[in-house]
Protein backbone atom coordinates (compact mmCIF):
# COMPACT_ATOMS: atom_id res chain seq x y z
CA UNK A 1 0.00 0.00 0.00
CA UNK A 2 1.59 3.54 -0.95
CA UNK A 3 0.40 6.85 -0.31
CA UNK A 4 -1.22 7.06 -3.58
CA UNK A 5 -3.75 4.41 -2.00
CA UNK A 6 -5.30 6.85 0.20
CA UNK A 7 -8.08 9.46 -1.34
CA UNK A 8 -6.72 12.85 -0.20
CA UNK A 9 -7.62 13.61 3.42
CA UNK A 10 -7.92 10.05 4.45
CA UNK A 11 -4.60 9.31 5.29
CA UNK A 12 -4.36 7.38 8.35
CA UNK A 13 -3.72 8.90 12.17
CA UNK A 14 0.26 7.94 13.41
CA UNK A 15 -0.02 5.20 15.90
CA UNK A 16 -0.36 6.25 19.84
CA UNK A 17 1.37 3.98 21.86
CA UNK A 18 0.55 5.79 25.34
CA UNK A 19 4.29 8.08 26.33
CA UNK A 20 5.16 7.03 29.53
CA UNK A 21 8.58 8.94 29.13
CA UNK A 22 7.00 12.51 28.82
CA UNK A 23 3.94 14.00 30.57
CA UNK A 24 1.00 15.61 29.29
CA UNK A 25 2.05 18.51 27.11
CA UNK A 26 -1.49 20.05 27.69
CA UNK A 27 0.23 21.48 31.51
CA UNK A 28 2.68 23.92 31.21
CA UNK A 29 4.91 23.34 33.86
CA UNK A 30 5.26 19.37 32.88
CA UNK A 31 6.09 20.87 29.52
CA UNK A 32 8.49 22.82 30.79
CA UNK A 33 10.29 20.16 32.60
CA UNK A 34 10.16 17.97 30.29
CA UNK A 35 12.62 20.65 28.74
CA UNK A 36 14.93 21.45 32.05
CA UNK A 37 15.18 17.60 32.36
CA UNK A 38 16.41 17.53 28.17
CA UNK A 39 18.92 19.97 29.29
CA UNK A 40 20.25 18.68 32.39
CA UNK A 41 20.88 15.12 30.85
CA UNK A 42 22.89 16.59 27.87
CA UNK A 43 24.92 18.49 30.51
CA UNK A 44 25.49 15.35 32.69
CA UNK A 45 25.87 12.94 29.45
CA UNK A 46 28.61 15.50 28.22
CA UNK A 47 29.88 16.35 31.24
CA UNK A 48 29.05 19.55 31.86
CA UNK A 49 27.98 18.51 35.39
CA UNK A 50 30.46 15.86 36.85
CA UNK A 51 29.23 12.65 38.44
CA UNK A 52 28.75 14.05 42.45
CA UNK A 53 27.95 17.57 41.45
CA UNK A 54 25.33 18.85 43.07
CA UNK A 55 21.79 19.75 42.10
CA UNK A 56 20.10 22.22 44.08
CA UNK A 57 16.81 23.02 43.20
CA UNK A 58 16.80 27.12 44.18
CA UNK A 59 20.27 27.95 41.65
CA UNK A 60 18.78 25.55 39.09
CA UNK A 61 15.32 27.71 39.16
CA UNK A 62 17.55 31.02 39.28
CA UNK A 63 19.58 29.91 36.36
CA UNK A 64 16.98 28.73 33.79
CA UNK A 65 13.93 31.70 35.75
CA UNK A 66 11.76 29.08 36.43
CA UNK A 67 9.97 28.63 39.46
CA UNK A 68 11.38 25.05 41.41
CA UNK A 69 8.01 23.48 40.43
CA UNK A 70 9.51 22.44 36.98
CA UNK A 71 12.94 22.15 38.10
CA UNK A 72 11.79 19.11 41.03
CA UNK A 73 9.56 17.21 38.67
CA UNK A 74 12.99 17.29 36.28
CA UNK A 75 15.05 15.85 38.88
CA UNK A 76 12.08 13.26 39.93
CA UNK A 77 12.91 12.05 35.97
CA UNK A 78 16.35 12.27 36.08
CA UNK A 79 16.20 10.26 39.44
CA UNK A 80 14.20 7.68 37.30
CA UNK A 81 16.39 7.44 34.71
CA UNK A 82 19.30 6.42 36.77
CA UNK A 83 21.02 10.14 36.10
CA UNK A 84 21.15 12.05 39.22
CA UNK A 85 20.89 10.49 42.40
CA UNK A 86 18.44 11.44 45.43
CA UNK A 87 20.72 11.28 48.86
CA UNK A 88 18.59 11.65 52.13
CA UNK A 89 19.75 14.88 53.82
CA UNK A 90 21.93 15.80 50.57
CA UNK A 91 19.58 16.54 48.02
CA UNK A 92 20.03 15.83 44.05
CA UNK A 93 23.49 14.99 42.99
CA UNK A 94 25.02 13.84 39.60
CA UNK A 95 25.58 9.88 39.24
CA UNK A 96 26.71 8.09 35.94
CA UNK A 97 25.36 4.48 35.42
CA UNK A 98 28.61 2.74 35.78
CA UNK A 99 29.85 -0.10 32.42
CA UNK A 100 28.08 -2.58 33.28
CA UNK A 101 25.22 -0.92 34.56
CA UNK A 102 25.10 0.67 31.09
CA UNK A 103 26.21 -1.94 28.98
CA UNK A 104 22.89 -4.04 30.79
CA UNK A 105 20.24 -1.13 30.04
CA UNK A 106 21.68 -1.24 26.49
CA UNK A 107 20.84 -5.53 26.18
CA UNK A 108 17.76 -5.16 27.87
CA UNK A 109 16.57 -2.29 25.53
CA UNK A 110 17.69 -4.33 22.37
CA UNK A 111 16.33 -7.52 23.30
CA UNK A 112 12.47 -5.14 24.05
CA UNK A 113 12.94 -3.66 20.90
CA UNK A 114 13.69 -6.62 18.79
CA UNK A 115 10.39 -8.11 20.39
CA UNK A 116 8.59 -5.59 19.55
CA UNK A 117 9.80 -5.17 15.56
CA UNK A 118 8.98 -8.80 15.29
CA UNK A 119 5.74 -8.26 16.38
CA UNK A 120 5.29 -5.90 14.59
CA UNK A 121 5.78 -7.37 10.87
CA UNK A 122 3.63 -9.88 12.36
CA UNK A 123 0.71 -7.98 13.12
CA UNK A 124 1.10 -4.26 11.80
CA UNK A 125 -2.06 -3.17 9.89
CA UNK A 126 -2.12 -1.41 6.71
CA UNK A 127 -2.51 1.75 8.17
CA UNK A 128 0.21 1.25 10.31
CA UNK A 129 2.66 0.11 8.11
CA UNK A 130 1.95 3.51 5.96
CA UNK A 131 2.44 5.67 8.51
CA UNK A 132 5.82 3.96 9.56
CA UNK A 133 6.62 4.29 6.20
CA UNK A 134 5.66 8.15 6.09
CA UNK A 135 7.87 9.04 9.33
CA UNK A 136 10.86 7.12 8.21
CA UNK A 137 10.65 8.85 4.73
CA UNK A 138 10.50 12.45 7.06
CA UNK A 139 13.92 10.79 8.92
CA UNK A 140 15.84 10.57 5.80
CA UNK A 141 15.06 14.06 4.90
CA UNK A 142 15.99 14.82 8.45
CA UNK A 143 19.44 12.58 7.90
CA UNK A 144 20.12 15.31 5.01
CA UNK A 145 19.65 18.24 7.24
CA UNK A 146 21.94 17.48 9.69
CA UNK A 147 19.39 18.29 12.73
CA UNK A 148 20.46 15.82 15.51
CA UNK A 149 17.56 17.26 17.40
CA UNK A 150 14.72 17.44 15.06
CA UNK A 151 15.97 13.79 14.20
CA UNK A 152 15.73 12.60 17.80
CA UNK A 153 12.56 13.79 18.37
CA UNK A 154 11.21 12.34 15.25
CA UNK A 155 13.17 8.97 15.55
CA UNK A 156 11.20 9.17 19.16
CA UNK A 157 7.75 8.60 16.56
CA UNK A 158 9.32 5.73 14.21
CA UNK A 159 10.21 3.49 17.71
CA UNK A 160 6.94 4.21 18.86
CA UNK A 161 5.20 3.44 15.88
CA UNK A 162 6.34 -0.02 15.84
CA UNK A 163 5.88 -0.20 20.00
CA UNK A 164 2.01 0.07 18.44
CA UNK A 165 2.51 -2.10 15.95
CA UNK A 166 3.43 -4.98 17.75
CA UNK A 167 -0.43 -4.68 19.03
CA UNK A 168 0.97 -5.70 22.57
CA UNK A 169 0.21 -2.66 25.16
CA UNK A 170 2.29 -4.35 27.87
CA UNK A 171 5.29 -4.56 25.90
CA UNK A 172 5.11 -1.25 24.15
CA UNK A 173 4.50 0.38 28.02
CA UNK A 174 7.58 -1.98 29.40
CA UNK A 175 10.12 -1.06 26.54
CA UNK A 176 9.04 2.72 26.77
CA UNK A 177 9.58 2.62 30.27
CA UNK A 178 13.17 0.90 29.65
CA UNK A 179 13.94 3.61 27.27
CA UNK A 180 13.35 6.30 29.96
CA UNK A 181 16.28 5.23 31.40
CA UNK A 182 18.34 5.78 28.41
CA UNK A 183 17.03 8.27 26.14
CA UNK A 184 19.94 10.70 27.10
CA UNK A 185 22.58 8.52 25.88
CA UNK A 186 20.56 7.53 22.76
CA UNK A 187 20.33 11.68 22.15
CA UNK A 188 23.76 11.95 22.56
CA UNK A 189 25.02 9.73 19.81
CA UNK A 190 23.15 11.51 17.10
CA UNK A 191 26.02 14.31 17.55
CA UNK A 192 28.67 11.97 16.39
CA UNK A 193 29.36 12.98 12.73
CA UNK A 194 27.53 10.62 10.26
CA UNK A 195 25.54 9.09 12.46
CA UNK A 196 22.24 10.53 11.22
CA UNK A 197 22.66 8.80 8.01
CA UNK A 198 23.93 5.59 9.78
CA UNK A 199 21.03 5.67 11.92
CA UNK A 200 18.79 5.81 8.63
CA UNK A 201 20.58 3.11 7.12
CA UNK A 202 20.01 0.95 9.77
CA UNK A 203 16.09 1.81 9.95
CA UNK A 204 15.94 0.95 6.41
CA UNK A 205 16.35 -2.75 7.33
CA UNK A 206 14.02 -2.85 10.37
CA UNK A 207 10.61 -1.05 7.69
CA UNK A 208 12.36 -3.51 4.66
CA UNK A 209 11.77 -6.69 7.50
CA UNK A 210 8.98 -4.98 9.13
CA UNK A 211 7.08 -5.02 5.19
CA UNK A 212 8.01 -8.16 4.25
CA UNK A 213 6.56 -9.64 7.53
CA UNK A 214 9.58 -11.03 8.55
CA UNK A 215 9.41 -11.81 11.89
CA UNK A 216 12.91 -12.70 12.72
CA UNK A 217 14.72 -10.55 10.09
CA UNK A 218 12.88 -7.35 12.02
CA UNK A 219 14.04 -8.63 15.42
CA UNK A 220 17.52 -9.19 14.19
CA UNK A 221 17.65 -5.38 12.19
CA UNK A 222 16.40 -4.38 15.19
CA UNK A 223 18.56 -5.49 17.69
CA UNK A 224 21.53 -5.08 15.53
CA UNK A 225 20.39 -1.48 15.63
CA UNK A 226 20.28 -0.92 19.17
CA UNK A 227 23.45 -2.62 19.61
CA UNK A 228 25.06 -0.04 17.56
CA UNK A 229 23.14 3.02 18.76
CA UNK A 230 25.19 1.58 22.61
CA UNK A 231 28.58 1.29 20.29
CA UNK A 232 28.00 5.06 18.96
CA UNK A 233 27.48 6.40 22.72
CA UNK A 234 30.50 5.05 23.52
CA UNK A 235 32.43 6.73 20.46
CA UNK A 236 30.86 10.11 21.58
CA UNK A 237 31.32 9.46 25.67
CA UNK A 238 35.09 9.18 24.72
CA UNK A 239 34.88 12.40 22.74
CA UNK A 240 33.62 14.61 25.20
Amino acid sequence: MTLDDFPPGTLPAEPVVPRVDRASPSVQKVTRAEELRLQLADEIVRGTLAPGSPLDETDIARRFSVSRTPVREALRQLVASGLVEARAHRGAVVAQPSVERLTSMFEAMAELEAMCAGLAAERMSAAERHGLEAVHEELRVLSYAGNPERFHEVNERFHNAIYAGSQNGYIAEITLATRVRVQPFRRAQFRNLGRLAKSQAEHDRVVIAIMRGDKQGAAAAMRAHIELVRGEYEIYAVSV
